[in-house]
């Protein structure tokens, strides 16, 4: 890690992340076992891993743990707990019950009791949630949202009808929030509280080639009903509610999943020393140009991530940092693989494994190809970096 980016961290995030370092390595076994079954998760939960992972995505004000040091769930802290947990294996976080994605969501938007409701069950025993907003043809584009939030005839609340793909968890979840249009235009985007027990509601899991432990599925909505104090952020003005709930949390998020996806980076680097600690002086050259651009990248993330803590979201710079991030995962494990000889990912089945793994994070929240197109966008605005001058980091 690069002087800079210790500099951004403080003591209490220092030893938060070797805290986490410590605990990251009892998940590699974790790892492998929700690779071969997602529901495996539940025989892990005694793990100190999924403690701070709990911290991290419940709010403070609803915590119930009094034996652990207590932080705030800064995007800072998120960044760092990610990166050293995945180190371990990505798919714990993925797995873990909690608040997670929804967590933004319902803080933000949620009046008091709605927030009180949806936090008391997420705390009161492993509770899994889900954040519904891909759609299949349409992907994240909250803009282009088909599920519909229509009045229910009796007049008792609303009617919820559509479809929504490759949501983490979203088949074993207990609770989720799912974005839907009550209304044409940007402002007719709502976010409503559903319980999958309910009538009309339907969940599935999609086959998957990496990060299983995400559970990935497809859910269905035939006339759900939703009474109307589920319906978020009612409170508020339009333009304060649905689209606007869906950035505050991805923009939010998409530092973590950086994060993740470096420490996944880093293990197969670590992993590729253990076993090749000689290597003639090109391919070392190589592995070592590699880990520098995994500082620099982790310095990018930990600056935007104090920057969005400080309440600057730069979404060029936020995407730039998880397109840059899936790259080099990606970069790593053809090296690796390349490097361990024509057999490795026979030899090696943790490498086959986080082989897999990585080339997911291209997928999640956005492809590196839409991020491109931010950033592009970014620099014609001259508003992507500080001042206009480039630095390590963003090189």
């Amino acid at each position: 890690m690069t002087a800079l980016s210790e500099d951004l961290l403080d003591d209490s995030l220092l030893r938060l992340r070797e805290r986490c370092r410590e605990v990251a390595p009892s998940l590699r076994d974790l790892g492998m076992a929700l690779d071969r079954d997602p529901d495996a998760i539940t025989e892990y939960l005694h793990l100190p891993a999924f403690d701070l992972l709990d911290q991290i995505f419940t709010p403070p004000e609803y915590q119930k743990r009094t034996d652990v040091e207590s932080f705030d769930p800064s995007c800072t802290a998120l960044v760092v707990i990610l990166e050293a947990i995945s180190h371990g294996d990505p798919n714990a976080v993925l797995a873990a019950p909690g608040a997670g994605l929804s967590r933004d969501v319902v803080r933000e938007l949620g009046d008091d009791a709605q927030r009180d409701e949806y936090f008391g069950r997420v705390v009161d025993g492993p509770t899994w949630t889900f954040f519904g907003l891909t759609e299949p043809g349409k992907g994240s584009a909250a803009l282009e949202l088909e599920t519909t939030l229509t009045p229910a005839p009796d007049g008792d609340g609303f009617l919820l009808n559509g479809e929504k793909r490759y949501i983490g968890n979203g088949a074993r979840a207990q609770i989720g929030v799912v974005f839907c249009r009550r209304a044409p235009g940007p402002w007719g985007i709502e976010v409503v509280v559903i319980d999958p027990s309910d009538p009309g509601f339907e969940g599935s899991l999609l086959p998957m080639v990496g990060l299983r432990g995400a559970r990935i599925s497809r859910l269905v909505f035939n006339n759900v009903r939703i009474p109307a104090d589920k319906v978020l952020g009612r409170h508020r003005p339009p333009s304060r509610r649905g689209v606007y709930g869906a950035l505050h949390a991805l923009l939010r998020f998409r530092p973590g999943l950086a994060a993740m996806t470096l420490g996944q980076t880093q293990a197969v680097c670590d992993y590729l020393r253990a076993h090749r600690p000689v290597l003639p002086a090109w391919d070392r050259s190589r592995v070592d140009g590699l880990e520098d651009r995994v500082s620099a990248v982790r310095q990018a993330v930990h600056e935007v991530a104090a920057d969005i803590d400080h309440g600057v979201v730069n979404q060029h710079r936020v995407g730039a940092v998880k397109m840059r991030a899936a790259q080099l995962g990606e970069r790593a494990t053809l090296l690796a693989a390349e490097l361990l000889g024509p057999a490795s990912l026979i030899e090696h089945p943790w490498l086959e494994k986080a082989y897999r793994d990585l080339r997911a994070f291209e997928f999640m929240e956005g492809t590196s190809n839409l991020h491109r197109l931010s950033v592009f966008q970014g620099l014609l605005k001259n508003d992507f970096l500080p001042g206009g001058e480039p630095d390590a980091a963003w090189d």
